[in-house]
């Protein structure tokens, strides 16, 4: 499945849109715009869509930040739970918005939820 998964949503174009998408419902967002103050967003979205892509099976290898590392300052800050819906949320809707069929934005969906644990500091 997560081999396929990154070409069945229609590749590189597919997820840089998304994410283009998904940072600019985030900065709307009066709950979330707070953790990007201080955030070069050029940079994000290009490292945030390599993360996904790399996630999702593309050949792509993540230069950027530990993922735990990376979210420190936010955590700090009061990142939770429910920021973490809300991410998820704004995700999925960018996902439907550039043509992704339902069924395969909630396998995208599931796997960024595998990663709540480490993003939020949550001990299993």
């Amino acid at each position: 499945m997560v081999d396929e998964l990154y070409e069945l949503i229609g590749g590189r174009p597919t997820i840089a849109a998304a994410t283009d998408r998904f940072y600019e419902k985030v900065l709307e967002d009066d709950n979330l715009r707070q953790f990007f103050k201080r955030t070069d967003l050029a940079h994000l979205r290009a490292i945030q869509s390599m993360f996904i892509s790399m996630l999702l099976g593309g050949r792509v290898v993540y230069t950027g930040k530990d993922i735990h590392e990376a979210h420190g300052w936010a955590r700090n800050h009061g990142l939770n739970d429910s920021h973490f819906d809300l991410f998820l949320k704004h995700f999925r809707a960018s996902l439907t918005q550039v043509g992704v069929q339902p069924e395969k934005a909630e396998k995208v969906i599931k796997l960024l939820e595998l990663k709540r644990d480490t993003i939020l500091n949550h001990r299993t």
